[in-house]
């Protein structure tokens, strides 16, 4: 018996010194006041600054019309709903309020706050600029000007950002009218980084609404 109690008060003399070695630490974090902001931020950025910042990159969906939807939608604002820049453009597509207006969305403020109706609005625009574009598509897809290959997907993601007019100027002057953005950012920049994708999902509606 006398051997078995020194043998059992061993035993736990070893299970203390072992739990002892895996104390838990709680790690702690704080946040750091100065990095709160309590207004908007700008997510729109150049072309030259996003070439920097390969590091952070869109979900990627392969060239569907969801890669598409989302690759566009991180570019203009890394997919943040809520967002508004320092032109006022809105949401997670940047739209603007005359582009809004359009297509029948008069209330910035629920557009704002709805996300759903966010993404009814880039479906309904999409299918006005393709109507708007639908010869254009027709007749210069295939084409390469500046060295980017014509495609439709490259041709819609630039009337999003400069209007189909834009896009019509740039066809008809064989690549010379390269309109620009408020942040630099060309028509050339959204037809070559979003060529190639699979955008037949949308059907040209002139008179697409929500």
């Amino acid at each position: 018996m006398r051997k078995g109690a020194i043998i059992l008060h061993g035993l736990v003399a070893v299970f203390v010194l072992i739990s002892l070695g895996f104390t838990y630490t709680k790690k702690v974090v704080e946040v750091d006041e100065d990095y709160v902001v309590d207004e908007p931020i700008n997510y729109t950025v150049s072309a030259e600054e996003e070439d920097l910042a390969e590091e952070v990159k869109p979900p990627f969906l392969g060239k569907s019309f969801n890669g598409f939807k989302e690759a566009l939608a991180f570019k203009e604002s890394r997919g943040d709903y809520f967002v508004v820049n320092q032109f006022g453009y809105l949401g997670k597509y940047q739209f603007g309020r005359s582009t809004l207006k359009l297509i029948g969305i008069k209330d910035t403020n629920e557009f704002l706050n709805d996300t759903e109706l966010q993404e009814r609005a880039f479906i309904a625009n999409l299918e006005r600029n393709k109507w708007v574009l639908r010869n254009y598509i027709k007749r210069y897809k295939g084409r390469v000007y500046n060295g980017i290959k014509i495609t439709e997907s490259g041709m819609l993601a630039a009337a999003h950002l400069a209007g189909p007019g834009a896009v019509k100027d740039y066809l008809r002057s064989g690549g010379l009218i390269k309109f620009e953005d408020g942040n630099g950012v060309p028509v050339t920049y959204y037809m070559r980084k979003f060529a190639g994708y699979d955008t037949s999902y949308i059907v040209p509606n002139k008179k697409a609404r929500i």
